[in-house]
């Protein structure tokens, strides 16, 4: 078997952890679920959910990734024997899958970064925006991001990814914090503000509202796909796992909160709101681009700090996306990293083609594996590890946390509160896959 990498440092692994989670949904998918579930009403409910549904299951992960120190398929055979193998696999499609279509929305993005590089974007940015989704510049693009990534993960876990996230992260929240200053100053920040952050109560039981944040919370952290056990297995030590957990969902939260302190002055102040309402791709790479252009110079600079922010997001998720994929291949079958990396790194880049070709089918991947099969794999995680190896599991947590009345708590939050949570959330998932792939195959 291949030899196995470690963490660095404790500061490595949260950085990589939390760029793992940190990601496109954090930065504008937020605003999008926000602007569909009453503002901050869903701001309230999404924290609530991040604390009682999300760092649970954070939790849970983090607690397999460090008792098995294996990658997900042999990692849930060690906790359950074979027949809870499949799981693993099944988390390892859903990295694969999530990637072979977030890299061709990384592609559109590095694709506009260059063009506001360039001053080449043009004031017809829905049509620029089509020619440069389909077709073989998506397919360039999608490579590109797909080669950093895969050259990144073959480096190791040290070497690479953590050494590319101790720089990124830093300057990811540089940025983000850069932006939320510059959208502090336009003209829509007050009513932006107030849609964000004055509550309508009637709306906080709206189900709507409810499932949306639930979902949201869940898909911002990157659960649900062995992201967080793949990274947990590289852990040395026995350090307190909650307060990880804890570290990593805060930082993740802090990054989607202050990005809403971006983008909803951006969308007040360009009178986005319908547009963000109706497609949260469209505002971000057609009104916005096409908002920027009004400010002339002081936009393109914007418009460049704006998207290489949004392609760190996604760059830093790739790389968890992808090394769920590798380390599988390193520990079930054997290879190397550099084999494992360069050749499910090339499957998921002609895997994506389709994608690229269609931004359809990346609407359609997006609600099937992006949410719905994320859903179900956290829900049957919780379930396993409530249900099935609560007593291990119990005793891997305490270890580093003395704190037993807690670790019975998680252990019953698994039990009782996320199943039930998560399942209202994929139904409501199904439900909206319906419309989507009669979109696409009607």
């Amino acid at each position: 078997m291949a030899t196995r990498g470690a963490w660095g440092s404790n500061t490595g692994f949260i950085l990589a952890a939390v760029g793992g989670a940190v990601g496109l949904g954090n930065l504008w998918g937020f605003a999008y679920s926000a602007s569909q579930g009453g503002g901050a009403a869903f701001v309230v409910l999404y924290f609530g959910f991040v604390l009682f549904v999300g760092v649970p299951v954070l939790t849970a992960e983090l607690v397999i990734g460090r008792h098995t120190k294996r990658s997900p398929i042999a990692a849930l055979a060690a906790v359950g024997g074979d027949r809870m193998k499949w799981l693993g696999v099944f988390f390892v499609l859903v990295g694969f899958g999530i990637l072979s279509f977030y890299s061709v929305i990384m592609g559109w993005t590095g694709r506009l970064l260059v063009d506001f590089v360039r001053g080449a974007v043009p004031e017809d940015t829905a049509a620029h925006f089509g020619a440069i989704s389909e077709g073989i510049g998506a397919i360039v693009a999608h490579f590109v991001g797909m080669i950093i990534t895969i050259l990144i993960i073959v480096r190791g876990v040290q070497r690479g990814i953590e050494r590319v996230s101790v720089v990124l992260m830093p300057t990811l929240f540089f940025l983000i914090a850069s932006l939320a200053v510059w959208a502090a100053t336009l003209s829509g920040s007050g009513p932006g503000y107030a849609f964000y952050l004055q509550p309508e109560l009637s709306e906080l039981f709206e189900a709507r509202t409810i499932t949306g944040a639930a979902g949201q919370a869940f898909f911002s952290l990157s659960l649900g796909m062995g992201a967080m056990i793949t990274y947990a297995s590289y852990l040395p030590g026995r350090g307190s796992l909650p307060a990880k957990a804890g570290l990593i969902a805060l930082s993740d939260t802090l990054v989607a909160f202050v990005g809403g302190l971006v983008t909803f002055p951006v969308i007040f102040h360009f009178g986005l709101q319908q547009e963000v309402s109706d497609s949260a791709i469209g505002a971000l790479f057609i009104a916005v681009p096409r908002g920027l252009l009004s400010f002339g110079a002081a936009g393109q600079y914007v418009g460049i700090v704006f998207f290489s922010t949004l392609y760190i997001a996604a760059l830093t998720s790739a790389i968890s996306l992808l090394e769920v994929v590798s380390s599988a291949a390193i520990d079930s079958l054997g290879f190397s990293r550099s084999r494992a990396g360069w050749l499910g790194g090339a499957a998921i880049a002609l895997a994506g083609i389709p994608g690229a070709l269609s931004s359809d089918w990346v609407g359609f991947l997006f609600q099937l594996v992006g949410q719905a099969c994320l859903v179900l794999g956290g829900l049957l995680l919780a379930l396993i590890v409530g249900y099935v190896w609560k007593d291990s599991a119990r005793a891997e947590l305490l270890a580093g946390f003395d704190h037993p009345g807690l670790a019975s708590a998680w252990i019953w939050l698994l039990r009782t509160v996320v199943p039930v949570m998560l399942a209202v959330t994929l139904y409501f998932s199904v439900v909206a896959l319906g419309p989507v792939a009669r979109a696409l195959f009607d």
